[in-house]
């Protein structure tokens, strides 16, 4: 049996490795999609282009402004004068925001009445916008939070110790700490979930077609002739893409390890295992394929309208938790969501069984049934 196993291996990893289109198909997509998702895919905003419209023309005012210059997330780009230039700006995309410091910022300030700054906001990407609005008012609280202390200095010391001691009012801190990403890298969270995508489209895709192309071929037939079994026979299929699959997942983890210095902080092990749970998952789906496809271009087709749903619904870019409440059920039928959060997990969290087997759990369940349904479907068409 085992001799059997062997020979159908050979024959499936000489073929594959003979064709030279084939051959790029098998590791030249992952390092591409890789390289996509690493560089371009960037959801970080630094160096935003804003506008300053300084109404008050004070000392105060261009302190404030300092503050904006001094920060790496902006670049003060233009000065409009009137609300036509703002508007210019703004539908031209020249600035993605404008700072306005109104008239009377600087009195407000003195008297303590609250002085405003007004904040415009190009809001047609509303990530950017909900990120640029954040950073500017992080400025401006910073900056109010030292006038303030600068301005509780001066009464405590024009007043006498007895009565500054007396009138001192207890002050809160908050002091923000940003665990397991504090750059905020959303290159961090992306380049781990490549891993996910790769690894089913590239098993899922590449199995469903080498078993199509027996049938186009007409060697199916023959190998149905020979002494080799069903269960034989598609072990011996299985078997070199799961290898691919892990020569893929040992290469796009390497890559992002030295190109894009993702953070690895878990146990390489745990993320080996994780992995088989999860290719016998989309080994299993690729053989589902294979035997609803006659032709190549079939399996093609099938494998796109199962990975992509699939993918938009594993929280790979939206987060699961901002989707409508019945297609938050829905993702619980998606393998691709557990080991979304197995991989994140053990990269950026370093994660060990002890949380992550409920994900674990839910891969070997998806791994067994649908391994075995296609498996049982398998031999039933080769029967």
């Amino acid at each position: 049996m085992w001799n059997r196993i062997r020979e159908i291996i050979r024959k499936e990893m000489r073929q594959a490795l003979r064709d030279p289109r084939m051959r790029m198909t098998l590791f030249m997509p992952p390092l591409i999609q890789l390289l996509i998702f690493g560089y371009a895919v960037n959801l970080d905003v630094e160096n935003s282009r804003i506008a300053w419209m300084d109404q008050d023309r004070t000392p105060a005012s261009r302190e404030l402004l300092a503050a904006f210059q001094g920060s790496r997330r902006f670049e003060v780009v233009a000065a409009p004068e009137t609300e036509d230039q703002i508007q210019q700006l703004l539908d031209s995309s020249k600035v993605q925001a404008v700072i306005r410091v109104l008239p009377g910022f600087a009195r407000d300030l003195e008297r303590s009445r609250g002085a405003s700054v007004q904040i415009l906001v190009d809001g047609t990407n509303s990530n950017t916008a909900s990120l640029i609005s954040s950073y500017a008012s992080q400025v401006i609280a910073s900056y109010s939070g030292r006038v303030s202390l600068q301005q509780q200095n001066v009464r405590l010391l024009s007043r006498d110790a007895s009565a500054a001691v007396n009138t001192r009012l207890p002050a809160i801190t908050a002091r923000t700490r940003v665990m397991f990403n504090p750059d905020l890298r959303s290159r961090n969270y992306f380049v781990p979930g490549v891993i996910v995508n790769i690894l089913m489209m590239v098993t899922l895709m590449l199995t469903a077609l080498a078993i199509v192309r027996e049938k186009e071929l007409g060697t199916m037939e023959q190998l149905m002739v020979t002494p080799i079994r069903p269960i034989e026979l598609m072990i011996g299929k299985l078997a070199p893409f799961a290898l691919v699959g892990i020569v893929d997942l040992v290469l796009v983890t390497t890559a992002a390890l030295l190109l894009f210095r993702v953070p690895f902080r878990g146990s390489a092990a745990l993320l080996l295992g994780c992995s088989l749970l999860y290719l016998c998952t989309s080994l299993g789906s690729g053989l589902f394929l294979s035997t609803i496809s006659q032709t190549q271009q079939q399996a093609m087709m099938a494998s796109f309208f199962f990975t992509m749903p699939a993918f938009m619904l594993s929280g790979f870019t939206f987060p699961i938790r901002n989707m409508p409440v019945a297609v938050q059920y829905l993702t619980y039928l998606n393998p691709l969501r557990y080991f979304m959060e197995i991989v994140r997990g053990i990269f950026l969290k370093g994660t060990g069984v002890e949380t992550l087997w409920p994900q674990m759990i839910a891969l070997t369940v998806f791994g067994v049934s649908v391994l075995g349904l296609s498996a049982a479907r398998f031999h039933k068409r080769l029967d």
